[in-house]
């Protein structure tokens, strides 16, 4: 079965989460709590922090589960 990613956005960037690329590590959580929280829903909220901090974070993740772009453009950014 495939799973979904799961988008969301503010007005400068939409993140996506692809869960079935994730291996838990965590260290979105651990990085910045206040943008990707573990025990809320939707766990993933944009407005906890700045872009570039959010950006930062997201460059961080070691499975690629989380992915952005910026919503003046159409291409998918992937952590470098």
């Amino acid at each position: 079965m495939e799973i979904a990613c799961n988008e969301f956005a503010n007005s400068e960037i939409t993140v996506t989460f692809t869960p079935r690329k994730c291996i838990h590590a965590e260290k979105c959580a651990k990085g910045l709590s206040s943008v990707f929280r573990m025990t809320v829903i939707p766990w993933i909220n944009l407005e906890g922090s700045n872009t570039q901090e959010i950006i930062a974070q997201i460059r961080k993740c070691p499975s690629g589960a989380l992915n952005f772009c910026r919503n003046d453009h159409n291409t998918l950014l992937k952590k470098k």
